[in-house]
C-alpha cells in the first residue's frame, strides 16, 4: 500500500478537492470505474455491497458512485431518477432499487440497458464509481428476449473495454474454473490481464474433502493479479438481514479456521480485497498528479503578477485612486497613440482598424468618391453650349470664350464639396469607434470610463465643425481664382490642337461578326475626334481599319443568348456600309459599365445614341437646343479638353491637402488633448472618489483571484503531501507459464475422440469426489503438478509431457526442483 495507507489518503483527496470546489473547478483525477462480471448466481452483488460496506444492492446494470463529505456529515445516498431526495435508511435505498428495477423491466426476469445510478456519500470512501452488472445467461428465461446471451454481451462490453475500467472477474469456487465466463470475457478485453482481478466466491459451501486451493495459489488459471477468494452471506443471512460488519467478522474466522486456506488467510477476504483496489486507486492517483500539478503551477503562474498588486489593495486609499487615475489616463493616451500610429503590440490579424483605416479612407476611399462623381458627359456639353452662345449674345463668336471655360470649372470645383465632407465624416467615424475601443481597459471603473468617452467624443466634434470649415475654405480658396498659368495645365492652344487629334479613348473590344465571315475577334480600338481605328494589340502598329466618324450613331443591341457580353453597335445614318459589307458593327464588352463608358467617349467625340435624334428633333421644333454648326462643336470640345485639364489639378491639389488638413486640426489635435487636457477635464468632472468606484464585477474578479491563488497554492501543498507520502506497487510481472506444456491440438468438438486421447476426468478440487476408477497417477501437490481439467483443450487445461506416440495422460514433471515454477510449495 506504501508509506501511507488510503484511509489516510482519503482526507488529503478530499481537502484537494475542497480547494478546488472552493474555486469553481472540479479535480479531475478521472478514478477508474470498477466493474463486476460473472454469471448468474455467482454472487456478485454481495461483493459489491460487502466492498461497499452497506446492504441495498440487488443484481442488475446498477451504477454506484461514491463520494466523500465532510466527516462530521450523516451518510446518505441519492439516486439519479429521484433528484434531490436524500435516503438515509440503506434499507429504502434497497427497496428503491427493487422498485425501479420491477419499473424499467417488469417482475419477470426482464432486461433493460437504462442503468439505475445510485450516489452514496460517505466521509470513509474516495470519488469512485462502482458498477454491478447483469449476470451472463445462456438461456433466455420469463420475459427475457431469445437473443438475451448476445444483448448482456454487449451491455457488458460497453463498460469493461474501457481502459480506465478494473475488472472484477467472479467465479464461484462450485464450478468449473475452465467454464467461467467472467475470465473469458476479461481475457478478451484485457489480454495482458493488467486490469483483471479473479474473485472466487461460495467458498464455504464447496462439496466436504474439496478445496480450491489450488486457484487461490494462482496454479490452475493463472493470472496476472492472481485470485482473491471471498465468503458472503448466505441467503439465509441475508433475509435475516445478518449485519455486514458481522459477515465480515465470519469471513475473517472462515479463513482463518480452514486447513485448505489458513495459510492465505491474510490474502483472501473483502478487506484484502478492498485494499488491491484502494492500491489500484493509489497508483492512478499518483499517476495523474503529475499532470495535474503542471497545469496548476501553470495557473499560478499566469495569475502571479495580477495578485501582486490586490496583495495589499485597499479599496478606500486615496493615494490608490489617485495613482490609479494617472495610470488609467496615461495608458489611455499611450493606447490611442499607437492604434493611429501603428504598433507591433497585439496586431489585428483579422481587420482594418485604427490608423490603417484611416489611411484606406484617405488614400482609396476618397479617391473613390472623386472618381464617382462623373461627369454627364452629354449634359456637360451641353453646358458648355449654352454657355459659349450666352457669352456671344447676338454676335457670332468667331473664337472660344475663356468665361466659358471659367463658368464651367467654376461649376465642377463647386460639386467636390460633398466627397471631401464625407471623408471628414468617415474619421471622424473610426476616431470615436477608436475611443471606445481604447476605453475598454477602464471597464474597471466605468464611471471614469463614461466621462473620458464623453469629454473625448465631445472634443471630436468640435474639432469635427473646424475641420469641415478648412475644407469648405479651400474649396472657396480653389474658386477664387483660377490659374491658367499652371504648369500642368494645357492651355488654349494645346487644347484647340487635341480637338482636331485628339485621342479620347484606348482599350480592347471585341467586333462581333458572323462565323462564316471569320467569327468574332478582340481588337485594340482607338478613338479620336476624327475616327476609330483598330490595331492587332496596343503596341499600336499593325492599324486593321480607320473609320471616318461623319454620319455614325449608336445603338442598342440585345445581349445573345449564348453571349456572356454586353453589345452595341456603330451605323451609318444614310444607309451606307459602315466596315466591308457590314451596315453595323457590333462592338462587345465583358460588363454594362465598359459599355456605358464606351458610349459617353463616343458622345465626346460627337457619334451620339440613335435615340437622341427623336429628342432633338422634339427640341428643334421648340427652338431650344444646342446648333449642330461645326464651329461651335469645335469651341464646346475645346472648353471640354480645357475643363478636363484644369479638374484634374484640382482633383489633385485636393487629394493631397485634405489628409494633411484632416490629420493636422483633428487626428493630431485629440492625441495632444489626450495627453495635455484630459486629466484636467476629469477632475473638473466631479468628485475623484465617485469616479474612481469599482464596478461590482471588477471587485468580484479580485476577489475571485485571490481565493483562487491561495487555492492553487493549498492544492499544490497537498499534491507535494501525498507524492512524498505515498509509494506505487508496480503492476505484477507476466504469469510465468512456461513450464505448462499445452495441448496444441484442435479442441475436442471439431476432432472425434480416439484411442490417444485421454478421457474427460473431473477436477476433484472443484466439484469434490468423483464415482469411477481414481486417476492413473497420484498428482502431489508437493510437486506443484495441476489437478486434471474436466475437459482436454481449453487454455485451462494442464498435461505433462506429451509423446505423440502415447496417450495423452497427466504425469509427473520431468524436471525437479529447482526448475519448478516460482511460489510453488516444495
Amino acid at each position: 500500500m506504501g508509506n501511507r495507507g488510503m484511509e489516510d489518503l482519503i482526507p488529503l483527496i478530499n481537502k484537494l478537492q475542497d480547494a478546488f470546489s472552493s474555486i469553481g473547478q472540479s479535480c479531475n483525477l478521472d478514478l477508474p470505474q470498477i466493474a463486476v462480471v460473472g454469471g448468474q448466481s455467482a454472487g456478485k452483488s454481495s461483493v459489491l455491497e460487502n466492498f461497499v460496506g452497506r446492504l441495498y444492492l440487488k443484481s442488475g446494470l446498477i451504477v454506484v458512485s461514491t463520494f466523500p463529505i465532510p466527516v462530521f456529515s450523516v451518510e446518505y445516498a441519492e439516486f439519479l431518477h429521484c433528484k434531490g431526495r436524500k435516503f438515509v435508511d440503506f434499507e429504502e435505498v434497497r427497496m428503491e432499487i427493487e422498485a425501479e428495477t420491477d419499473r424499467l423491466t417488469g417482475s419477470n426476469k426482464g432486461i433493460s440497458p437504462i442503468p439505475i445510478n445510485l450516489r452514496v456519500y460517505s466521509p470513509n470512501v474516495l470519488n469512485l464509481t462502482l458498477i454491478d452488472l447483469p449476470g451472463m445467461t445462456k438461456v433466455a428465461v420469463g420475459d427475457q428476449p431469445p437473443d438475451i446471451e448476445h444483448q448482456i454481451r454487449d451491455m457488458l462490453l460497453q463498460f469493461i473495454t474501457k481502459e480506465s475500467c478494473l475488472i472484477l472477474a467472479v467465479t464461484p469456487a462450485n464450478m468449473d474454473l475452465a467454464n467461467s465466463d467472467a475470465l473469458k470475457i476479461a481475457k478478451e478485453v484485457d489480454p495482458q490481464g493488467l486490469r483483471t482481478i479473479g474473485v472466487i466466491t461460495k467458498l464455504d459451501l464447496m462439496d466436504e474433502g474439496t478445496d480450491a486451493r489450488d486457484i487461490l495459489e494462482n496454479k490452475l488459471l493463472p493470472l496476472r493479479r492472481g485470485y482473491i477468494g471471498v465468503v458472503n452471506r448466505s441467503q439465509k443471512d441475508i433475509d435475516g438481514k445478518k449485519d455486514i460488519r458481522a459477515a465480515l467478522a465470519a469471513e475473517r474466522k472462515f479463513f482463518l479456521s480452514h486447513p485448505a486456506y489458513r495459510h492465505l488467510a491474510e490474502r483472501m477476504g473483502t478487506p484484502h480485497l478492498q485494499k488491491s483496489l484502494n492500491q489500484q486507486l493509489t497508483n492512478h492517483i499518483r499517476d495523474t498528479l503529475p499532470g495535474l500539478r503542471s497545469k496548476l503551477q501553470s495557473q499560478l503562474l499566469s495569475l502571479e503578477k495580477e495578485v501582486e498588486e490586490y496583495k495589499n489593495f485597499r479599496p478606500d486609499d486615496p493615494a490608490r485612486k489617485t495613482k490609479a487615475l494617472l495610470q488609467m489616463v496615461q495608458q489611455f493616451g499611450v493606447d490611442f497613440e499607437k492604434c493611429i500610429e501603428g504598433s507591433g503590440d497585439q496586431v489585428d490579424t483579422s481587420n482594418l482598424s485604427g490608423g490603417a483605416k484611416i489611411n484606406r479612407i484617405f488614400h482609396e476611399r476618397f479617391p473613390f468618391e472623386l472618381v464617382k462623381m462623373e461627369f454627364d458627359e452629354k449634359e456637360l456639353r451641353k453646358e458648355i453650349s449654352y454657355a459659349i452662345k450666352n457669352i456671344h449674345g447676338v454676335r457670332t463668336g468667331l473664337f472660344t470664350p475663356d468665361l466659358a471655360f471659367e463658368a464651367i470649372v467654376k461649376k465642377q470645383v463647386i460639386k467636390l464639396k460633398d466627397p471631401c465632407l464625407k471623408c471628414v465624416d468617415l474619421v471622424v467615424t473610426e476616431l470615436v469607434t477608436l475611443i471606445r475601443k481604447c476605453s475598454e481597459k477602464l471597464d474597471s471603473y466605468p464611471r471614469l470610463r463614461e466621462e473620458t468617452e464623453r469629454i473625448v467624443t465631445t472634443h471630436i466634434r468640435e474639432r469635427d465643425s473646424k475641420t469641415k470649415d478648412q475644407v469648405l475654405l479651400l474649396i472657396d480658396i480653389e474658386l477664387s481664382y483660377i490659374n491658367t498659368n499652371h504648369e500642368d495645365f494645357i492651355g488654349f492652344a494645346n487644347a484647340q490642337q487635341r480637338t482636331a487629334a485628339n485621342v479620347i479613348r484606348r482599350g480592347w473590344l471585341t467586333i462581333n461578326i458572323s462565323i462564316m465571315k471569320g467569327g468574332s475577334k478582340d481588337y485594340w480600338f482607338v478613338l479620336t475626334a476624327e475616327s476609330l481605328s483598330w490595331y492587332k494589340d496596343e503596341e499600336e502598329k499593325e492599324k486593321k481599319y480607320m473609320l471616318p466618324l461623319d454620319n455614325l450613331k449608336l445603338r442598342d443591341v440585345e445581349k445573345g443568348f449564348m453571349s456572356s457580353k454586353h453589345v452595341f453597335a456603330i451605323f451609318n445614318t444614310e444607309q451606307r456600309n459602315v466596315y466591308k459589307d457590314l451596315r453595323q458593327i457590333e462592338l462587345a464588352c465583358d460588363t454594362q459599365e465598359d459599355v456605358d463608358s464606351w458610349k459617353a467617349s463616343f458622345l465626346r467625340a460627337g457619334v451620339y445614341p440613335e435615340k437622341d435624334q427623336v429628342h432633338k428633333s422634339d427640341r428643334n421644333s421648340s427652338g431650344d437646343t444646342v446648333s449642330m454648326d461645326p464651329q461651335l462643336e469645335r469651341q464646346v470640345e475645346t472648353i471640354r479638353n480645357l475643363v478636363d485639364s484644369y479638374i484634374g489639378i484640382v482633383n489633385k491639389s485636393i487629394r493631397d491637402l485634405m489628409p494633411k488638413t484632416i490629420m493636422h486640426l483633428m487626428i493630431n489635435n485629440t492625441k495632444d488633448f489626450i495627453h495635455s487636457e484630459l486629466l484636467a477635464y476629469l477632475y473638473s468632472a466631479g468628485d475623484q472618489g465617485s469616479l474612481m468606484e469599482e464596478s461590482a464585477e471588477q471587485a468580484q474578479r479580485r476577489d475571485e483571484m485571490l481565493r483562487m491563488y491561495h487555492a492553487l497554492k493549498e492544492a499544490l501543498v497537498i499534491i507535494g503531501d501525498i507524492s512524498t507520502t505515498t509509494v506505487s506497487t508496480p503492476v505484477p510481472p507476466p504469469v510465468d507459464d512456461t513450464w505448462i506444456v499445452k495441448d496444441s491440438s484442435p479442441p475436442p468438438a471439431s476432432r472425434p475422440p480416439t484411442a490417444t486421447t485421454a478421457p474427460p476426468i473431473r477436477p476433484p478440487a472443484v466439484r469434490g469426489p468423483t464415482p469411477g476408477p481414481p486417476p492413473p497417477l497420484n498428482l502431489s501437490p508437493a510437486f506443484g503438478a495441476p489437478p486434471v481439467p474436466s475437459r482436454p483443450g481449453p487454455p485451462s487445461a494442464y498435461v505433462g509431457d506429451a509423446n505423440p506416440a502415447m496417450p495423452l495422460i497427466p504425469s509427473r514433471p520431468a524436471r525437479v526442483p529447482p526448475a519448478l515454477p516460482p511460489g510453488i510449495p516444495r
